[in-house]
């Protein structure tokens, strides 16, 4: 891809400000997500901090040598409730968040030092373009079904389907124009301008809505902001509502032999699993900006960036991070593939965890405006797997049939629960490719 800015090219300090904020606004909604699912007290802003921190390790151990962020991670939803479910305690469960993180940690550090060692040779011959291109377009094409279904709701309950559709495909349209057309500041942060236009078009229907006590007309939800005790300081900053001090001394007492069992059982095996999307991520990062970072900086410097950048970032946020699609999706839209634009973005997310306002602000960010986005995001790393496979011989059997298997499993959402472990979608396509792959290896050339 011809890129405008390059891993280490320096924008000024408007157009990176401008940058750190659209990734922030398309990595956002995903981060805070995963505490609003999971609840039992986690925080939103908590989330952002431990986001912002866990990328500042990751870009300390790669070197800023790659530009994607860490976020809160979906795929740790199960161990998450596990980790709650099997404590003796709320408070417990709370630290139990933070030992099952550190597991999982582990799990990338000894991946990683295994690389060293070996090597990234063996991870190409068991994964190759026909297995990696097709799990990448799995993990846009996976993530489908939720741009859609965010595109259609409403922020509101009583708020019409059609009015939230409109917002969101203006906010789709207005983000397509703007990274098609604009040939200066417009083309380099589409995703602001349409989650702008998307939200000035929700809250002109909020206001005919009000005026005509019409609730069909509001799709947007200003409670955050409305809810703010602005006679308080608190209204205006406040630290988050951090995992280790909710635990507190109190938790630590609630952790048992049977418990670090159950927590073990519940991050480890979703850790390796999680490897698997880091090295797809990798390779379709490294396909968008002509970079192979699997050898520079190296997957064992991204492994443990990303390892380590998990254990710190749940020890404030609760929450596991990894790297995001929609940070990829946001380098390939746009162009720029500057780390500056990353390390601004980790620094706004821990000031806007502290002012109460902005957090409050985003949290009323429409759902049909960020599906309308995230349409153009999932897209995009989709369309990025397509090409890394494009070469790839399908006319023979084997290859058809590894990218058959990965794409069916993948568009049919298969999951696989054993117990409280849960394979989710993405591991469950790529752990079939490799059998498939490996079953049919003995293939000879016509």
């Amino acid at each position: 891809m011809n890129l405008i800015y390059g891993i280490k090219d320096k924008p000024s300090f408007g157009k990176t400000v401008l940058f750190a904020i659209q990734q922030l606004l398309a990595i956002m909604a995903a981060t805070i997500a995963v505490p609003a699912i999971v609840g039992n007290g986690l925080s939103a802003s908590a989330a952002l901090f431990g986001a912002g921190v866990g990328t500042f390790i990751y870009l300390l151990f790669t070197k800023s040598a790659s530009p994607v962020f860490l976020g809160s991670s979906f795929a740790f939803i199960g161990s998450m409730f596990s980790a709650f479910g099997g404590a003796a305690s709320l408070a417990a469960g709370y630290w139990g968040l933070i030992i099952g993180a550190v597991m999982a940690g582990l799990v990338y550090v000894i991946i990683a030092v295994i690389v060293k060692a070996c090597g990234t040779a063996w991870i190409d011959k068991l994964m190759p373009p026909v297995i990696i291109g097709p799990t990448v377009s799995i993990i846009g094409l996976s993530l489908s079904g939720n741009a859609v279904g965010d595109l259609m709701k409403s922020s509101v309950e009583g708020g019409s389907v059609y009015v939230a559709l409109i917002c969101g495909l203006v906010t789709l349209a207005v983000t397509m124009l703007c990274s098609t057309y604009s040939k200066k500041i417009g083309r380099l942060i589409p995703f602001i301008i349409g989650i702008l236009a998307g939200y000035a078009l929700a809250s002109v229907f909020a206001i005919i809505g009000y005026a005509t006590k019409n609730p069909s007309l509001i799709v947007i939800n200003y409670s955050a902001l409305t809810s703010l005790n602005w006679k308080s300081v608190s209204a205006y900053i406040s630290l988050p509502k951090f995992t280790f001090i909710l635990g507190g001394t109190a938790g630590l007492k609630g952790i048992t032999g049977s418990y670090l069992l159950t927590l073990f059982a519940a991050y480890v095996p979703v850790a390796f699993v999680v490897f698997a999307e880091h090295l797809a991520d990798h390779k379709n990062l490294s396909s968008i900006i002509g970079t192979d970072l699997l050898k520079e900086p190296g997957l064992t410097r991204t492994l443990l960036g990303d390892g380590v950048g998990t254990m710190v970032s749940t020890l404030f946020g609760g929450c596991p991070n990894t790297t995001y699609g929609e940070s990829i999706g946001c380098v390939a839209i746009t162009r720029n593939a500057s780390t500056i634009t990353i390390w601004f973005c980790a620094v706004l997310c821990v000031i806007f965890s502290l002012l109460t306002p902005l957090v409050a602000f985003l949290e009323t960010i429409p759902s049909c405006v960020m599906g309308g986005v995230c349409i153009a995001l999932y897209g995009f790393i989709a369309i990025s797997g397509f090409k890394m496979f494009q070469k790839v011989d399908l006319n023979k059997n084997r290859n058809l049939f590894v990218a058959s298997v990965i794409f069916i499993i993948g568009v049919g959402g298969m999951v696989v629960s054993f117990g409280k472990v849960e394979i989710r979608t993405v591991a469950c396509a790529l752990i079939l490719g490799i059998l498939t792959n490996i079953m049919l290896s003995k293939e000879k050339d016509e």
